[in-house]
């Protein structure tokens, strides 16, 4: 049966069944996605539970959550390896499973294991050879690409964990992917490589293509991503626009030479108001009356001493979203 969800442009509409729906620019697609297991203490436990994911063509899409939240049967299902339950998926107009989308994904998994007496240049022919490439120039290409030119002859034995990160970036790249799945790209990695393997994941968006990670390293994540989703206990719980996730933020604006009668009148619901001496300290919402407070003060000769904004972090959204989450229930008798 023809997938209702296609990449735009390509397909007409006898592609299409009765009724059915193309969102244009999905990449990724999922409705009531679902992947049961049977347990004899607790019965059956949906790991994933009704999933409805949506990512965007050419965005950095962040999967997130803790330990045992469902990320990695996810990624298993998306990819092919095992079969959902219940539910739909699609990956790039193609229901999950078809084999033919394999050659237009790739997935770089957290621990990759490579033949380490082979050289960064022998590992891409290798792989290379998978796909029935066989083109040193491009080979080349790719180790300038991810900065190992200088270091194709040596094995990877003498490759260093982000070296090791990085020849995998470049084995992904071997079947010139539409989307790629990155499973930790940073994880454990020291200053200079996390630099170096953001800066190519953010490459790899300004090529046009789709980047779906999947990480702990929330600060990374805040820096490269378009959107996210948090996951828990198989359920999605937050999607959306990092830009919109994470309003909310705080500024602390301090000033001197003021009355106590104007810090009175600086009061809010939503806001926290401190004076002493003349120095006023005020911590308010950013959304808040930011410019009509400023204002104010310089109104009734008050000097600024500092106007600090206090952004809500994707490390403070997690955490409250992980610790408050309810849910649904993901286990029923058998």
């Amino acid at each position: 049966m023809p997938s209702k969800f296609k990449i735009p442009g390509r397909y007409t509409a006898s592609d299409f069944p009765q009724g059915g729906v193309l969102p244009l620019g999905a990449a990724i697609e999922t409705r009531q996605l679902t992947k049961t297991y049977k347990s004899r203490a607790l019965g059956k436990i949906n790991v994933v539970d009704h999933l409805d994911l949506q990512v965007e063509e050419g965005e950095i899409f962040g999967f997130l959550g803790p330990n045992g939240a469902g990320k990695t049967t996810t990624i298993k299902m998306l990819l092919g390896i095992i079969y959902p339950t219940s539910g739909e998926g699609y990956v790039l107009g193609k229901e999950i499973g078809d084999m033919n989308v394999h050659k237009i994904i790739s997935y770089l998994p957290e621990r990759p294991y490579y033949y380490e007496h082979m050289t960064g240049m022998e590992i891409l022919k290798f792989y290379g050879s998978l796909f029935g490439i066989n083109d040193r120039a491009k080979f080349q290409a790719l180790l300038e690409k991810v900065n190992l030119a200088a270091d194709a002859s040596k094995t990877i034995s003498q490759y260093s964990k982000g070296m090791q990160q990085r020849i995998g970036l470049a084995q992904s790249l071997l079947n010139d992917p539409k989307l790629l799945f990155l499973d930790e790209p940073t994880g454990g990695l020291d200053p200079i490589a996390h630099t170096e393997i953001r800066d190519l994941i953010l490459q790899f968006r300004d090529e046009g293509r789709t980047v779906f990670i999947s990480s702990h390293e929330l600060s990374e994540v805040e820096r490269i991503c378009d959107r996210v989703a948090i996951i828990n206990k198989g359920i999605i719980e937050r999607q959306g626009r990092l830009e919109d996730l994470l309003r909310g933020g705080r500024i602390e604006i301090i000033a001197d030479g003021l009355t106590q009668t104007f810090a009175d009148t600086t009061r809010t619901a939503d806001s926290t108001v401190s004076f002493h001496n003349g120095r006023l300290i005020v911590d308010l919402n950013e959304d808040g009356d930011i410019n009509g407070l400023i204002d104010g003060i310089r109104t009734s000769k008050g000097t600024i001493v500092s106007i600090i904004p206090r952004r809500r972090r994707l490390e403070d959204l997690f955490i409250e979203t992980v610790s408050s989450a309810k849910g649904k229930k993901n286990t029923e008798a058998v």
